[in-house]
């Protein structure tokens, strides 16, 4: 009777707590990470979604055992988003299921990726769609769940992907459900970059500001206009400037600069002769007239070239027409720089490429001054004018490859390449005879934000034909860098725009099986796994017959 009081008990209390559930709903994240834990910046991009949001995750079918992991954690993060806000409708989807999703993905630029899978001594090659794809009142946006990111393993690979989901649908909700607001401005007249050299960055930067040239001519007739104008834009972009700056021209960037603007700048401080980089090229300094300007904020970049044994290889062909074989070489005047900084800027993104960049210093005064980049330990740096004969450097490079530098080169230690600075900033013409009348002249400005990147190139896509590639693809080498990824940073957090970016300083560990130990010690555990359980249930029907006897003789 005792008994069954007991399982009657256990009955109401079960049903009871199947009630409470239907109206009462609570996750418990007991990970140590809190990777199933959303940050607030996340929540706040659905918390007024009051619209369904459809998404199709790619990831359905037989994959291999690093992808199932990345599925496992998808679906695990659309729930949390999910069971904020019930609007958030996702499904898995089979793209090589012959319904037509592979072409449509194909057609929106969703390209699959090629993984290499070892099962049973044999190796096969498997398509993979990483991708999502959103819907939101007739738009669309295109997700990426896989992050290629460069020497890395395969486990590292999706270690990084897992760590990216939460900012890639964040990111994706934040672009549907908030309006452009804030303006940025391209400095135009001064032998910037073309239009078709920065097209993809802009136009991926279009998704989320608006997006205006903007040019400093009229000065002399009126300005304090100019300056009002310019005023309406809350970044300013000067991508590889060059033609000298006049004093009028920094006066009024300083100006802006003192009124709050947040400023980009890409500076090439090195010029060549013969134009493209040949066999005989002379790198020469390039005077913009901004070294007293940066100067006197707290920052000095040099018209030197910094090599780096950490680098970016180029593609050189060697043999005649049809014979010609292409290889890649060593190449260290392209330094390939990945930041280890904790920065919202630089978290969790891919190594950034530079093309013959120069140093920055830094300065003493009240500017906080963040490097966001530099270069490997394994650097030094070249002096100008300089004569570059690319057979020469590559057999250089390739000798000091093969056998390692002298302790005399490449000592030089990490140099900085790109620069925050942030604070209240003096102006560059305290104390100093102005080059124009301007209404209201600020010698102490307000609190601003400036990014200094000695290399302009970093922003330059390659082309294929007249068709702008994404920014950080390199068609020689076939290789992707960090490049755009590390510009978005800078732009939303120069623009403030941090919710999303501190989404990516989350760490998450995912745990993954060693291959050697796996194959060292195979045989061991499958021996383990056959005899243990039968182990267990053996000493378990011992202990029962003991007892059983014991009970009964």
């Amino acid at each position: 009777m005792r008994i069954k009081r007991q399982i009657i008990y256990v009955l109401i209390i079960t049903i009871l707590v199947n009630i409470l559930g239907n109206f009462i709903y609570k996750r418990f994240d007991l990970t140590q990470d809190k990777r199933y834990t959303l940050s607030n910046s996340a929540k706040e991009t659905i918390v007024n979604i009051d619209t369904p949001i459809f998404i199709d995750v790619f990831l359905k079918g037989e994959l291999p055992s690093e992808f199932k992991k990345l599925k496992v954690e998808t679906k695990q993060i659309l729930e949390e988003f999910q069971a904020f806000n019930p609007n958030i409708k996702f499904k898995f989807v089979d793209p090589l299921n012959g319904s037509g999703e592979t072409e449509s993905l194909l057609k929106i630029g969703a390209k699959p990726v090629q993984v290499e899978v070892k099962q049973n001594g044999k190796i096969s090659i498997q398509q993979i769609f990483p991708w999502a794809v959103a819907s939101f009142k007739g738009d669309y946006l295109k997700i990426p769940l896989l992050k290629n990111q460069l020497g890395i393993s395969s486990e590292e690979r999706i270690t990084n992907s897992i760590q990216n989901l939460e900012y890639a649908f964040a990111n994706s909700f934040n672009q549907f459900t908030h309006p452009k607001n804030r303006k940025v401005a391209v400095l135009r007249g001064n032998g910037e970059l073309d239009d078709k050299f920065i097209a993809d960055f802009f136009s991926t930067l279009r998704n989320y500001y608006y997006i205006a040239p903007f040019t400093l001519d009229s000065l002399s007739n009126s300005p304090t206009k100019i300056l009002e104008q310019i005023k309406e834009f809350d970044l300013l972009v000067i991508a590889r400037p060059t033609k000298k700056f006049t004093e009028r021209e920094k006066y009024l960037l300083d100006q802006y600069i003192m009124s709050g603007g947040a400023t980009l700048w890409l500076i090439d401080m090195v010029k060549f002769v013969n134009g493209s980089v040949g066999d005989n090229n002379f790198a020469f300094a390039r005077d913009l007239n901004l070294t007293d300007f940066f100067f006197r904020y707290g920052i000095r970049v040099n018209s030197n070239l910094v090599k780096d044994l950490y680098s970016a290889p180029i593609l050189l062909a060697s043999g005649e027409d049809r014979e010609s074989q292409y290889n890649q070489y060593p190449w260290f005047y392209n330094p390939l720089s990945k930041s280890n900084s904790m920065h919202p800027i630089t978290t969790n993104i891919e190594g950034v490429k530079f093309e013959y960049a120069s140093s920055i210093d830094t300065l003493s005064n009240t500017i906080k001054k963040t490097i966001l980049l530099n270069s490997s330990p394994l650097s030094k740096i070249v002096g100008l004018p300089k004569e570059i004969n690319i057979s020469k450097e590559i057999i250089t490079n390739l000798k000091i490859v093969n056998e390692g530098p002298t302790d005399l080169e490449f000592n030089k230690g990490e140099i900085p390449l790109a620069v925050l600075l942030e604070g209240s900033f003096k102006s560059a013409y305290l104390n100093r005879v102005k080059p124009l009348k301007i209404k209201n002249h600020q010698e102490i400005g307000q609190e601003a934000k400036m990014v200094i990147i000695s290399d302009g190139s970093i922003i330059k896509n390659h082309l294929q034909g007249n068709r702008p590639l994404e920014l950080g693809f390199d068609k020689w080498t076939n290789n992707f860098y960090g490049n755009k990824e590390f510009l978005l940073n800078t732009v939303n957090y120069l623009l403030d725009d941090n919710g999303l970016i501190n989404i990516r300083t989350k760490d998450i560990s995912i745990p993954f099986l060693d291959p050697i130990k796996v194959s060292e010690n195979r045989t061991f555990w499958k021996w383990i796994n056959l005899l243990f359980p039968m182990l267990i249930l053996t000493i378990l029907v011992l202990i029962f017959n003991y007892f059983r006897k014991k009970k009964y003789t």
